[in-house]
Order: structure tokens, then sequence, then C-alpha cells
């Protein structure tokens, strides 16, 4: 199971790894770090933490290897993996995956969708692996778990800006398996600032474990 880490050593350690919840099992191809707050080691103004804990965004502060779990837009179940230390935020959104194991599941799940879409985005990840704000919290380790991730041999991967967001648009946090057909297109917040991005990109730092 990943243990703590920076955020963005974790995300490209996540990236061929296998989420499981009951019959249905995806191979995750392309994912997002989040650092935290001001005070942590990776203040990240784009992560739900950067604010500090909470009720919402409290797993992600710790302990590593718990699933976070949050809607997006009212509607959109997303996933991410808790990478840090207690009391220190960081975590990996899961946004694109093969489906491995369940493709009947899926299509009930998914309706209409066909093919490497089934899994691509972070809210049709969440709808095909059945996930709901329930699970958010669950050790993915743990025996008990619902819901465990399982992470493969280490893979090549390329680096881009993350999907979306409007504050550090730029920094290159998303990170994928390049040429598998289940990658999402890039979309640059039409809210993010044009040209260079203006928030400082040193939260992309060495892990300061305590």
């Amino acid at each position: 199971m990943l243990g703590r880490s920076d955020p963005v050593t974790a995300a490209r350690r996540i990236l061929g790894g296998v989420l499981r919840h009951g019959d249905v099992a995806v191979r995750i191809v392309e994912v997002e770090a989040y650092g935290g707050d001001p005070a942590g080691p990776w203040p990240d103004p784009a992560a739900h933490s950067f604010r500090g804990p909470t009720p919402r965004n409290s797993v992600m502060f710790g302990p590593a290897g718990r699933l976070y779990v949050y809607l997006s837009y009212g509607m959109h179940r997303c996933a991410n993996i808790v990478c840090a230390s207690d009391g220190v935020a960081g975590a990996v959104l899961l946004r694109a995956a093969e489906v491995v194991d369940g493709d009947g599941t899926v299509a009930v799940r998914r309706g209409s969708a066909r093919g490497p879409g089934r899994a691509r985005g972070p809210g049709n990840l969440g709808s095909a692996l059945g996930l709901t704000l329930e699970h958010n919290g669950l050790d993915l380790s743990s025996p008990d778990s619902p819901v465990r991730f399982d992470l493969g041999e280490p893979v090549a991967s390329v680096d881009g800006p993350r999907v979306g967001v409007s504050a550090a648009a730029d920094v290159p946090w998303r990170f994928w398996i390049p040429g598998d057909p289940a990658v999402s297109a890039y979309r640059r917040s039409p809210r993010a600032p044009s040209g260079a991005d203006v928030v400082d990109a040193t939260p992309i730092r060495k892990d300061r474990r305590p």
C-alpha cells in the first residue's frame, strides 16, 4: 500500500495501480497532485485544504492511505487518495482509469458510455466504481474496507498543468500514462490568469516529514 509521501511522488506512484469496489476494478491512468494549507510543506491554492481543515476536507489531513470522496457541482463523486501524515494535507485526485473488471456493472452505472471513456474524468471514474460520500475516510489498505487500492509496478508518465483549476493553473501536477486512450483531454479553466501563472510554484518542494 502507498505510504506517506509528498503529493507529486505519490501521484506518480499511484499510476498503474488498481482501485476496486465490489466486482468493479479500474486501473488508474491519470491523476493530479494536490497539496495543502500555507502552514504545511506544500501550500497549494488549488487544493480544498488550502484554507485549513473543515468538516468537508478533514480526511485530506491524514493519515495516508485514506479515501477522500467529495461532490463536484453537487452531483459528481470524485475520489482522492490521501498521501501525507496526520495533520499534514496532501492528496492525489484520480482523474481517469481503465475498467479491468466488472464490465456489466459499469455498463449499468454509466448507461450509454462505451469504450475507454467509461471512467475518463473524475466524476465518471467515481460513478463507474459506485462510490458515495459514505466511502469518504475509508482505509484503502484495510481488509475490511469495501474499497481497496493495490499498487502496480512503476510506470513511465508525463506531466502537465492540472485541468480546470483557476488558481496555480500552470503548476505541472497532472500526471498520466502516455498513449493510454482513457486519459482525458486538457482543459484550462476560463477563470485562470492568462500567460504565466501568477502563483509561485514553490509548493513543489521536497517532502518535509515531521
